[in-house]
């Protein structure tokens, strides 16, 4: 017997989270070429500030290629992110031509993919090919910021360890499992629609990413060159181990300064910093928060988004010889969790990432979520203590961003 289950859409009002959650159901529901049946319960990601507890909310779905659930992911976002691509102007942003050129000499493999997500978000939202294949190839994008503290634990089972610390507003919410070429499956983070903050390939290698620390647009800051999201996809797609990554990294040119971690399970492992116009810096060491390496630039904006202090705590663990464990542990407390959500800089997750394993898990205060590749589509909602006021960070703490109201992502937090 088939039950046939009603979506009801939101309210005409309502916010592009609920679209959203209304959207994916209804893809789920009714995939082409399938009967109807029972939809899982999908929900966006969400960020309700009461007192003391924010209930934020996640979806995973897995999706071997672009198809409907990507489409529906898109239809609901598309609004926002038109408007972080529009914000300096579309003048600012590089042509069609110049982006297509640009994914063809650094990044060759995605091309396939760059172009069926052009043309399903031209179908999805009625976007013209100029703007959605611009947008989508993320070359040169509107300046923002992602990021916070990890730990690489190298060895026969290797993690990388992290937490992302950033406005609940501006987060997409959503863990994919995608096997775009066909020829190795990926699970991570998403972002920026098809771009990863973090996550693990089938091959054996873990890469995140965070926050470079610094900030403007002075040199060093911003130039020409991918938004990390799509950097981390395209190495997650293309690189079987630490090697092959740290190669990437030295050729592909980036937008804006990051620290990015990688682990293999030869036991390989690999901090690089990367920023514009300057060669990528490798080092072994395990740790990375929101300045370059070890080296703190911008002393003033390090001690806002409490950088040294993250990184001497993960130091003194490491140096008392702390296991796997305890490391995951400590992301879970201060400092290394933050709790200042109004000020855009909280902790929306913390996550051991587990190549040889093949699992992600996700974690919270009293909360575990693990996702590996076959798992089926999923949600959950957890409530996690709320810091109802902050220290502020510029235009992220003016606006609410990517919800009612979207807004650009600027720098310098997390």
């Amino acid at each position: 017997m088939t039950t046939l289950t009603t979506i009801r859409p939101p309210a005409a009002d309502a916010d592009w989270q609920a679209w959203m959650a209304y959207g994916l159901a209804l893809a789920a529901a009714s995939p082409p070429h399938h009967a109807a049946r029972p939809a899982p319960a999908w929900a966006p990601a969400r960020a309700t500030a009461g007192r003391t507890e924010l209930a934020l909310t996640l979806h995973a779905y897995r999706e071997d290629r672009p198809g409907p659930r990507w489409q529906q992911l898109a239809r609901a976002t598309w609004p926002a992110y038109q408007r972080w691509f529009r914000s300096e102007g579309t003048a600012a942003r590089p042509s069609y031509d110049d982006c297509r050129t640009a994914l063809r000499h650094h990044l060759p493999e995605l091309v396939p993919t760059w172009e069926r997500l052009t043309q399903l978000a031209m179908d999805a939202t009625g976007a013209s090919r100029d703007e959605a294949g611009r947008l989508l190839s993320l070359w040169c994008p509107t300046p923002f910021v992602t990021g916070c503290s990890q730990v690489l634990v190298p060895g026969p089972d290797p993690a990388l360890i992290r937490s992302y610390d950033y406005d609940p507003a501006l987060f997409e919410g959503v863990i994919a499992t995608t096997d775009y070429s066909g020829r190795r499956r990926v699970l991570g983070t998403s972002d920026c629609l098809w771009g990863l903050l973090d996550g693990i390939n089938d091959a054996g290698l873990a890469v995140s990413l965070t926050y470079g620390g610094r900030p403007g647009r002075g040199t060093g800051s911003v130039g020409p060159g991918f938004g990390i999201p799509l950097v981390i996809r395209y190495l997650l797609e293309t690189c079987a181990d630490v090697p092959a990554a740290v190669a990437v990294l030295r050729r592909v040119p980036v937008a804006q300064a990051y620290n990015i971690g990688l682990v293999d399970t030869a036991g390989r492992h690999a901090t690089v910093f990367v920023a514009p116009g300057e060669d990528a810096e490798i080092s072994t060491q395990r740790i990375a928060c929101n300045h370059r390496l070890d080296v703190v630039e911008h002393p003033h904006l390090a001690a806002r988004l409490r950088s040294p202090e993250r990184h001497a705590e993960l130091t003194r663990l490491l140096a008392r010889g702390t296991d796997e464990a305890g490391l995951s542990d400590a992301f879970l407390r201060p400092p290394l969790r933050s709790r200042e959500y109004g000020a855009g800089f909280g902790s929306l997750y913390a996550v051991a990432l587990r190549p040889g394993a093949g699992t992600v898990e996700y974690r919270w205060p009293g909360r575990t979520w693990t996702r590996r590749f076959d798992d089926p589509d999923e949600v959950i909602t957890v409530e996690v203590p709320h810091e109802p006021t902050g220290p502020g960070f510029g235009e992220r703490h003016a606006c609410r961003g990517r919800g009612r109201h979207p807004r650009p992502r600027h720098d310098a937090d997390s």
